[in-house]
C-alpha cells in the first residue's frame, strides 16, 4: 500500500511538501505541485479517509508538554519543533509540567478539555506511558526516550542512544587516565525503583566493565536539570568524596553549574578535576574553559518529530522508533588524570 512517505521519496520532495499539495494549500511552487500530483497518479494514491475524518472533528491545534521549566535542552529543541510547525501554519499549545510530574496524566486532562489534534512529549518516564497511555487515542510522539517496547501503535519516539552515550562519556574520562569518577544528575529515586536514566546506567556499566565498582551513596548526587541546582550538587559531591578527579554531568546546564562551583572552592577545571557534559548545547562552546560535551541533534529531533505527526495525524500512518546519532564535542574542560585530591 503506498503511503506519503512513498510518494515524498519518488517526488524527491519532501514530507510536509507532499502534504501540502493534498491539502491544496497554496504555498507550493507550480512545478512542485505538477510533479507530485502526477506521482500521486502513477501510484494511485489514496489518503486515509478515516484519518481525514478524525481532523476535522479534532481542535486544530498541536499540544506539546514539556517536561521542566529550566532544561535548556528540552527548551531548544522546543525552539526547532515551533520554527517546524510556524513553517506548516500549524497551531501548537505549551504545557510546561514539573521534573517529577506526570506527563501521561497532563496529557489525559488536555485531551478532555482542549481536544488537540496531535501531541508531543518532550520528555518522559516510560513507566507513566506503560501504566496511562492507553487512555490516550491520538497521534503522539515521545522525544528523547524510546517507546518502541511500550507497543502502542499512536505513538511515536525519537531519541539518542542514551546509554551508548553515556558509556561513550565515561569512556572518554576513563581513556584519560580517571577512575575516581563521579556523576552529577538526575534522580535519587531513579536508580532505587528500577527505572535508572540512560546515560546514568550506560556509565555506570561502563566503569564496571573496567573493573571499577561505581558507589551511588558516595559518588553520585541528584538535581534537576538547571546551571543552578547543578552548582549546589557539586558542592555536596566534591565535599563528600574530594578524591574525585573527573564528573560526569548529565546536562550542559548542570555542568556549567559545576564548572562554576570548582572555581567557587578554589579548584580548576580541568587541571584539577575534568568534566565531561551531556546535549551539546550551543552557549557550551563558549563558557571558560569550553566544554567537552556529547551533543544531540536537536534539528534532527524535532524534524523528525514534526514531519512523523503531521503525517500521522493526516494519514493514519503506523507509528516510528528511531535513534538519533550522537557526536562526542572535544573541548577543553577534559585532560589526562595528574593526582588525587
Amino acid at each position: 500500500m503506498t503511503t506519503i512517505k512513498d510518494i515524498a521519496r519518488k517526488s524527491g520532495y519532501s514530507i510536509g511538501t507532499v502534504s501540502r499539495v493534498i491539502n491544496n494549500r497554496a504555498d507550493v511552487s507550480d512545478e512542485a505541485r505538477e510533479k507530485i500530483n502526477r506521482v500521486i497518479r502513477e501510484c494511485k494514491y489514496q489518503p486515509n479517509s478515516n484519518a481525514r475524518m478524525l481532523k476535522q472533528v479534532m481542535s486544530s491545534e498541536v499540544s506539546i508538554i514539556v517536561r521542566g521549566s529550566k532544561n535548556v535542552f528540552f527548551e531548544s529543541i522546543l525552539e526547532e519543533i515551533q520554527i517546524r510547525m510556524r513553517n506548516y501554519d500549524e497551531n501548537i499549545n505549551v504545557h510546561f509540567i514539573g521534573e517529577t510530574d506526570n506527563e501521561v496524566e497532563t496529557a489525559v486532562r488536555i485531551v478532555a478539555s482542549n481536544k488537540p489534534k496531535g501531541i508531543i512529549f518532550l520528555g518522559g518516564y516510560l513507566n507513566s506511558f506503560r501504566n496511562q497511555f492507553s487512555q490516550i487515542n491520538l497521534p503522539c510522539v515521545l522525544v528523547t526516550a524510546g517507546a518502541q517496547d511500550l507497543g502502542f501503535d499512536n505513538l511515536s519516539s525519537f531519541t539518542t542512544d542514551y546509554y551508548e552515550a553515556g558509556g561513550y562519556a565515561m569512556d572518554k574520562l576513563l581513556s584519560r587516565g580517571h577512575t575516581r569518577i563521579g556523576i552529577l544528575g538526575g534522580y535519587l529515586t531513579d536508580y532505587r525503583n528500577g527505572r535508572m536514566n540512560g546515560k546514568i546506567l550506560g556509565a555506570v556499566q561502563e566503569l564496571e566493565k573496567n573493573g571499577i565498582a561505581f558507589d551511588f551513596e558516595k559518588d553520585y548526587q541528584p538535581c534537576t536539570y538547571s546551571a543552578e541546582s547543578g552548582y549546589r550538587a557539586a558542592e555536596i559531591l566534591l565535599e563528600r568524596s574530594p578524591d574525585l578527579t573527573a564528573v560526569f554531568a548529565i546536562s550542559d546546564s548542570i555542568s556549567l553549574g559545576m564548572i562554576r562551583a570548582i572555581r567557587d572552592m578554589g579548584l580548576s577545571v580541568p587541571e584539577d578535576i575534568s568534566v565531561i557534559g551531556f546535549d551539546g548545547l550551543t552557549y557550551a562552546r563558549y563558557s571558560i574553559p569550553r566544554l567537552s560535551t556529547i551533543r544531540q541533534d536537536t534539528a534532527l529531533l524535532a524534524k523528525k518529530s514534526v514531519d512523523d505527526l503531521l503525517m500521522r495525524i493526516s494519514y493514519g500512518s503506523s507509528a516510528v522508533h528511531e535513534m538519533i546519532p550522537f557526536e562526542y564535542i572535544e573541548g577543553e574542560s577534559v585532560a589526562a588524570a595528574r593526582r588525587s585530591l
